[in-house]
């Protein structure tokens, strides 16, 4: 069982910090940029060593000082966001401000440290890959956005910026993808857990690189927390006799729509794994196309999760 000195929770927002250690009142907040990283390492250099350090998935503003705690040898589990609301809840604590949520935090490491994941970075260019993929996503929203615009155009001057935006976003996506599969095809590991994925019926070069820089913990955890953290895990609702429809959570940013284009895919795919065959059974048996195309998705998950479980422990 691995001891600890101490458990840190960081409770980190877009612009700022806040640090918070277990049974200790006072915390301390920090700008979340590379002055303020360095602060905090310098001001908590004598306990962060043989400690334990929490923190939320927030967006990807936390994946500078997450990256630069693991750089140190240093710790870290990224934290559940739903958990976490659910065992502060569990305190009948209904107050919420950033030094509160750090603490909530640093208890909640306390108390869980022994089912606690460490954080574990696939690449040295992780951040790098991050950054980018979230830029090529922020783009696809606004190409969305433009060819929406395109279809009600206010008159030929609106007609003509649309489409110039149009080709120059998508100029701009080709680009940053391209960036992206050069990076991942210069890590060996990289690359390799994307051939893998790739194997897999619906999963091209897109959904692989996305799958792999959005959702890092894939091959190294079981089937039903790998689809709790993606938001594909059916939650119970039953109580007594009643037995109630049966829904997902929202999960991490940017899975949902990655694996649903996997699933668009692979339900008209002819493969040994059988996913056609899976997604047509579901509708035969009155099953919604929506609720056999999350089933599908969370099938294509749990493959891929047990394909890269296979080649990192072969």
């Amino acid at each position: 069982m691995t001891s600890y000195h101490n458990f840190i929770g960081i409770d980190i927002g877009k612009f700022n910090f806040v640090v918070a250690i277990y049974s200790q009142k006072e915390t301390k907040e920090y700008e979340n940029t590379s002055t303020g990283i360095l602060d905090f390492l310098k001001d908590y250099s004598e306990l962060l060593n043989n400690s334990l350090c929490i923190l939320e998935t927030t967006g990807g503003y936390e994946l500078p000082l997450l990256y630069t705690l693991c750089s140190k040898q240093i710790k870290v589990h990224r934290a559940d966001t739903r958990k976490v609301k659910s065992f502060i809840r569990s305190y009948g604590n209904a107050a919420k401000t950033d030094a509160l949520d750090a603490k909530a935090l640093a208890k909640y490491g306390f108390e869980r440290h022994e089912q606690l994941a460490i954080f574990t970075p696939q690449s040295k260019r992780s951040l790098d890959l991050f950054a980018l993929v979230q830029r090529r996503c922020d783009l696809k929203q606004m190409l969305v956005a433009e060819k929406n615009r395109l279809k009600g155009p206010g008159g030929a001057a609106i007609k003509k910026s649309c489409t110039q935006m149009i080709k120059t976003i998508t100029l701009q996506i080709d680009s940053i993808t391209a960036q992206i599969e050069a990076l991942i095809a210069g890590d060996p590991i990289l690359a390799e857990k994307q051939k893998i994925l790739k194997s897999i019926p619906g999963i091209g070069n897109i959904v692989a690189f996305e799958l792999l820089v959005l959702l890092p913990e894939l091959g190294t955890l079981n089937r039903r927390k790998i689809a709790s953290l993606a938001g594909l895990a059916p939650r119970a609702n039953d109580s007594g006799k009643y037995q109630g429809y049966r829904k997902t959570g929202n999960g991490r940013k940017g899975i949902k729509p990655t694996l649903f284009l996997a699933a668009m895919a692979a339900r008209n795919s002819k493969s040994d794994l059988g996913l056609k065959e899976f997604y047509e059974k579901l509708l035969s048996k009155g099953k919604k196309k929506m609720v056999a195309l999350t089933a599908l998705m969370r099938k294509i998950l749990v493959v891929a999760n047990a394909r890269l479980k296979s080649h990192l422990f072969a």
